[in-house]
């Protein structure tokens, strides 16, 4: 037998350590070549890790939450020698296939990666490993993204016997989510109230501890960031949809088949690409290597999204030269790709300006955390039907708030509320969005 120490790889980009995130075997596992020893993740991406050849677990470095360095020793294995693969007992039966020779160690286990990064912000950019078994063969492990992998440990499901309907097998979230709800007795939902025996009420005790790694810290890492080094301004103001309201449902209603619906987003949005030629110093970075303002002539929007990984902020690019189908569809496109672990880098990174909404959660209020280096974030609350009083009488309209935030370092309160205004007024009067100057 001989040992094979893997260390870990060096991830690109500056990378001087990454942290360990789970590990899919332990110490003693007999494992193949290209099967997933570990999550691991950098400040940039979420790597799947598999084994550089096949053998015998002798010990792994590190536990879920630690800082490992590129170069240091991650994995070491006991493999077979070429003399003891040679003195293997050949297959007495004549009418057995021969045995498959064992195939040559790779110099560069990684080399096959297709990492998909974080988000550089709000939110971490995923990634995952993925290798297509050729054609005819079945997959030589369960090809899941990290997030996937997490929610079916955490549910208790084998992913082995998961379907999958993705290229080459791999299992989606649609199909862990189809898995999570037919499966075990556990993941049944809680009777209601009203059928539970009336056993008296039970006092829980008890704590659990869930220890912050992986994609969580990094977003815990960037919102103190962002809070603790920008000093917020916000500002809140009510807008009058009910104009909007009528169009957007008139448009969708002409909509052609397989359009997607229009949401407020698209008309925000549109509306932005038009004010903010009056006010460049909200849709600007703050690099803080050069101390330096960058303001931005082009409107990439960011669109803040909410995915089983935590918070993604995928970006619709010139948002001023799209139309309102062309952005309704590319939030879509985006979104999906956030939600579902396949945004690239370049749809992860890039905005100059966001914007968040909670959609039917929306609230009153919200107070944004600003999107780092970006000045300005707008956020979307709930539109509700109420009573206000307009030209001397009390009348039902459409009443939706926007709360925004900027960075009051750069950006002036008066500049602030005067972008806003502006914003509101395009909104009020919808034929203005799509009206230049």
């Amino acid at each position: 037998m001989t040992r094979y120490v893997f260390k870990m790889p060096d991830l690109g980009e500056g990378t001087v350590e990454a942290e360990i995130v789970a590990w899919h075997v332990k110490v003693g596992d007999e494992i193949t070549e290209d099967q997933v020893m570990a999550e691991v993740m950098t400040e940039k991406a979420a790597v799947e890790v598999p084994a550089p050849v096949s053998g015998r677990v002798v010990s792994i470095t590190g536990a879920p939450g630690d800082m490992v360095p590129v170069g240091a020793e991650l994995v070491v294995f006991e493999t077979a020698s070429a003399e003891e693969e040679t003195e293997r007992p050949t297959v007495s039966d004549p009418s057995a296939e021969p045995a498959s020779q064992p195939a040559p160690v790779r110099s560069t286990p990684m080399a096959q990666t297709d990492i998909r990064e974080l988000p550089a912000t709000a939110s971490p950019k995923q990634a995952s490993v993925a290798r297509r078994a050729p054609h005819g063969e079945k997959p030589a492990r369960v090809m899941a993204s990290p997030a996937s992998r997490r929610r079916a440990r955490e549910a208790g499901i084998d992913l082995s016997e998961v379907p999958g309907s993705g290229p080459g097998g791999r299992i989606t979230p649609q199909d862990l989510a189809a898995a999570l709800a037919g499966t075990s007795p556990g993941s049944a939902p809680t009777a209601p109230a009203s059928r539970r025996p009336a056993s008296g009420l039970v006092a829980r005790t008890g704590t659990e501890e869930i220890k912050v790694i992986g994609v969580r810290r990094v977003i815990a890492n960037r919102m103190t960031d962002a809070k603790r080094n920008i000093p917020h301004f916000a500002y809140v103001e009510e807008v009058d949809v009910t104009e909007l309201e009528s169009l957007r449902q008139h448009l969708n209603g002409k909509a052609p088949a397989g359009a997607p619906g229009l949401t407020y987003l698209p008309f925000l949005i549109a509306a932005l690409a038009r004010v903010l030629e009056d006010y460049p110093q909200c849709n600007a970075w703050f690099d803080t290597e050069r101390n330096m303002v960058v303001r931005h002539h082009a409107l990439h929007a960011g669109v803040a999204t909410q995915t089983p990984d935590g918070l993604k902020v995928p970006v619709v690019r010139h948002a001023e030269a799209r139309s309102l189908w062309d952005l309704a569809e590319e939030i879509k496109r985006v979104s999906d790709a956030a939600r579902s672990g396949k945004a690239t880098k370049e749809q992860l990174s890039g905005s100059t300006i966001t914007v968040t909404s909670l959609g039917r959660l929306g609230g009153i209020v919200s107070t944004p955390i600003i999107n780092a280096p970006e000045m300005a974030i707008i956020g979307v609350n709930k539109a509700i039907e109420r009573p206000v009083v307009a030209n001397g009488a009390i009348t039902i309209r459409r009443i939706m708030n926007l709360s925004s935030s900027f960075d009051h370092r750069f950006v002036d309160g008066y500049d602030a509320a005067a972008m806003i205004q502006a914003l509101k007024d395009r909104l009020e009067h919808p034929a203005t969005i799509f009206m230049a100057g």
